[in-house]
């Protein structure tokens, strides 16, 4: 038997509305990010971009399991002397609540020009409203 490979006209990429409201986020970003990646696909290969546009929205809903809340730090980093700094969880929740989302999906993308084109398929919204109706994205519960 011989193994068939699709070419990039033959790739089919659907489009997938998620609700993150009340979803734990380390749980929801590992279907995210397989969703992005292709994985969930028959013809999935790694050296392959398989993957599928994914919209979220409701990502000021999301939840945060124990203390993480107040625990977890995101650094950011400006490039100049003393530009490093270090915020919670929660002040990152009231300032970009999209980037909690992002950061989770893309740390578990792999680190390579696939996981450059992967994380362009995910859109991430705070609030329940997005611009990509004409798409018709299925609604997919996680």
């Amino acid at each position: 038997m011989k193994t068939t490979l699709p070419k990039e006209s033959e790739i089919v990429r659907n489009w997938y509305l998620v609700d993150a409201s009340d979803k734990v986020l380390g749980r929801l970003a590992v279907k995210i990010a397989n969703l992005v990646r292709g994985k969930h696909k028959v013809i999935y290969a790694p050296h392959l971009d398989l993957g599928d546009f994914v919209v979220v929205v409701n990502a000021a809903k999301i939840k945060l399991t124990g203390n993480k809340e107040d625990k977890k730090m995101y650094a950011d980093y400006s490039g100049f002397r003393g530009g490093y700094r270090e915020r919670k969880a929660s002040a990152i929740r009231a300032i970009k609540p999209e980037r909690l989302i992002g950061d989770a999906v893309k740390r578990m993308l792999p680190k390579n020009r696939l996981m450059r084109r992967a994380f362009k398929r995910l859109l991430v919204y705070p609030q329940g409203e997005h611009p990509h109706q004409a798409q018709n994205p299925k609604a997919l519960e996680l």
